[in-house]
């Protein structure tokens, strides 16, 4: 009874708090905690007209299927190798780029430099893929026909399967390391001035502010981000993969997240799709505590 008198209490004192995030809880339980019960159809034989609840249970069948299909070691392989080289590059650019704004003391230069660097953001991924196709046509390519100056034939990039990788992560690099660059710049203003100041009186330069400053600062919140990142690995966003990619690329192309495109929906097995889908959440998650768990070991830092 005193809890939920506390509850009631607590509820007219922070009213309006409760109504500004009241959206966002609805969004997360319309759109991400209410379709969870779809997990069922990864162990069931789902028919559409009997439904999820009156299709009839198929355990683990269809990740028996999965783990002995054909394709299972090149999507293992191709989902990994994509997202280990997407981190790699994508983490830490943004990264440098808030470092070099910072360096940045004209704000006119600075504001145009985070613009530009902004915008990319805001390209649709189809209008993406539609310019690096049209800068890499064989046919007259503005990139294609300046390697052709240094002596490199003309070819179709998007029919290479090793080209394929650096394709999509150089784009996707281009596209948001400005963006991602924002959660630094802020971290990297909450700075105290005074250490600085500090610092510049013992005449430490731009580099050793750098080093013992601003890194040191910021650490707590890259690796907070790169735990996240971590966890969110095999989530490679389809879509643009199904832009650019063929069956010429497959070897080194297709992944889970496509598989399930293909499986799912052009070939309606949304039972074996649904399963494809949660070993893909699955080994996400184990990925997630890991790092989390490393990450609170070495440094004290940790989401939880």
């Amino acid at each position: 009874m005193k809890a939920l008198q506390t509850l009631q209490k607590n509820i007219r004192r922070d009213w309006m708090l409760l109504l500004i995030i009241l959206p966002g809880v609805l969004y997360f339980a319309i759109f991400c905690y209410g379709p969870m019960y779809g997990i069922l159809m990864a162990f069931k034989d789902y028919n559409i007209s009997r439904g999820v609840w009156g299709s009839p249970w198929a355990g683990l069948k269809h990740f028996k299927e999965l783990v002995n299909s054909v394709y299972f070691g090149r999507l293992v392989k191709n989902t990994f190798i994509l997202s280990i080289e997407q981190l790699l590059w994508s983490f830490p650019i943004p990264i440098a780029f808030a470092l070099l704004l910072n360096e940045l003391k004209h704000s006119g230069i600075r504001r145009v430099a985070q613009t530009a660097a902004y915008l990319p953001h805001f390209v649709s991924v189809v209008v993406v893929v539609g310019i690096l196709k049209d800068l890499l046509a064989s046919d007259g390519g503005v990139l294609t026909q300046l390697l052709a100056g240094f002596g490199v034939q003309p070819k179709n990039y998007f029919n290479i399967p090793e080209a394929f990788r650096t394709l999509y992560v150089g784009s996707g690099v281009w596209q948001e390391f400005g963006w991602n660059s924002i959660i630094y710049v802020a971290a990297i203003s909450g700075i105290d001035q005074e250490m600085y100041e500090s610092a510049a009186l013992d005449g430490a330069g731009r580099w050793k502010k750098l080093v013992y400053i601003t890194l040191p600062s910021i650490a707590p919140t890259i690796i907070l981000l790169l735990i996240l990142n971590m966890g969110n690995m095999l989530n490679i966003g389809y879509e643009k993969v199904i832009l650019m990619y063929n069956s010429a690329t497959y070897s080194t192309a297709d992944i889970f997240s496509t598989y399930v495109y293909r499986k799912g929906l052009l070939n309606a097995q949304y039972s074996f799709a649904s399963a494809v889908g949660l070993a893909n959440s699955l080994i996400n998650v184990i990925i997630l505590l890991g790092a989390n768990f490393l990450a609170k070991k070495a440094t004290d830092t940790s989401i939880f």
